[in-house]
């Protein structure tokens, strides 16, 4: 009796579960194949460096500190059309170019998928910056199996000026990089001063409370709290 019970635990049917599961290990394999052939530090390592450096004395010591979001346009039909080795391919061509095109001051990293991640620190004054990464967006090579060449779109976003917060800076990068995608891909936007709206009735009292009384131990305002809370459940939706 105990060998039948096992036997048609073996030959239930593959549930929904078991799928995402699969996709979940593929996409894993995937990515550790890309991360295994570039070398470069992730998305949360991404925000820690940053983290860091905007809390140290870069400011007080007149240091650029500005960030840059990389997208490959259009990226979801290489996959599609040609494959996920290709796909793979395409990515470790980007990242290899990225890498050999930016200065010693500029750090790469794998945000995750086709996106990458720039944190420059040095002399480089912000316009200089958007020039260089504006050739980088120009002069990029990479093509398709079929010969047609890529493009890139670029977000860039300049602390202090912009956003002296980490989640602050990447949501204004994040924000530029959408506009730049918006306008016809293949372009390049800085962060910029944003038209806000106050705040309505969709929060309830103790919310807003909650809230002030966060701003207060933060030491920010609380605009700048809920531009974060917006920007993480935007990602959450995939929007």
């Amino acid at each position: 009796m105990p060998k039948r019970v096992e036997k048609e635990e073996s030959l239930r049917p593959i549930t929904v579960e078991d799928h995402k599961a699969l996709a979940g290990l593929q996409l894993q394999k995937k990515q550790t194949a890309v991360d295994d052939a570039l070398g470069f530090p992730d998305g949360n390592q991404f925000e820690a460096v940053l983290d860091e450096l905007l809390k140290s004395d870069a400011e007080a010591n007149g240091e650029v500190i500005a960030i840059a979001l990389i997208d490959l346009d259009s990226f979801d039909h290489i996959n599609k059309d040609f494959g996920r080795e290709e796909g793979d391919r395409m990515i470790i061509a980007a990242g290899r170019y990225i890498q050999e095109t930016v200065p010693k001051e500029a750090t790469v990293f794998r945000i995750g998928g086709d996106e990458f991640g720039l944190i420059f620190r040095g002399t480089m004054e912000r316009e200089e910056i958007f020039l260089l990464l504006n050739d980088l967006k120009n002069n990029y090579p990479v093509t398709a199996p079929d010969g047609v060449r890529q493009t890139l779109t670029i977000g860039m976003a300049a602390a202090f000026e912009d956003a002296s917060r980490c989640p602050e800076l990447i949501r204004k990068a994040d924000s530029a990089l959408y506009r730049a995608k918006l306008s016809g891909r293949n372009r390049i936007a800085m962060a910029r001063e944003e038209k806000m709206v106050p705040k309505t009735s969709h929060y309830t009292q103790d919310q807003l409370q909650r809230l002030a009384k966060l701003a207060k131990r933060e030491g920010v305002g609380e605009a700048i709290l809920l531009r974060e809370a917006m920007d993480m459940l935007l990602k959450k939706y995939d929007i």
